[in-house]
């Protein structure tokens, strides 16, 4: 069981340095931008989610591997990859706005799904072999910046919005540094 201790101490330790380091760094940088601006970073980071495919690799994961977990998060993160390109080149219009949604759901079901297979499939974290930092490293920020990606469309809707009921000469506050 110690083993498997570390294992979640590592991603109790990931989930907070990425924390950090999102509020501190990435979020005052990206709440100023103009929404297709601000998700580009954030698009580009999730298009190298085809690195889920490791889990797939003979040799990289052991071969007790739970299967169900394997292909399920290694297929999700591969469409998830491929959504995050699709709306990268698709912005700054609406299509790209569109699988920009579409993106971000997808991607926090299939991460969200992918600790539930495991869960459920009772994996070890032995079990990983060398992609042992994917869920120690990599989910954390990614599921972080999930969150950044959902509070950048949901805000800049809300000033559409709010840009459509002001009055000729009236400027929007974005809450921050002029």
């Amino acid at each position: 069981m110690l083993p498997q201790l570390w294992f979640f101490v590592s991603i109790a330790f990931s989930f907070s340095a990425w924390g950090i380091v999102a509020k501190r760094y990435i979020w005052p940088k990206l709440r100023l931008l103009r929404r297709a601006e601000a998700l580009r970073p954030l698009l580009i980071l999730h298009s190298f989610r085809f690195i889920g495919l490791a889990f797939l690799v003979p040799g990289v994961v052991s071969p007790e591997l739970p299967s169900a977990f394997a292909y399920s998060a290694a297929y999700g993160d591969l469409v998830a990859a491929t959504l995050a390109l699709l709306s990268l080149v698709s912005l700054p219009g609406g299509t790209g706005i569109v699988i920009a949604w579409i993106f971000n759901g997808w991607g926090l079901a299939d991460l969200l799904n992918a600790f539930y297979q495991a869960n459920h499939a009772g994996l070890v974290a032995g079990q990983l072999g060398a992609t042992y930092f994917i869920p120690t490293l990599v989910v954390p920020l990614l599921l972080i910046t999930h969150g950044i990606v959902f509070q950048i469309l949901l805000q800049h809707r809300s000033q559409s919005a709010m840009l459509g009921n002001r009055h000729p000469g009236e400027q929007l506050s974005t809450g921050g540094h002029p």
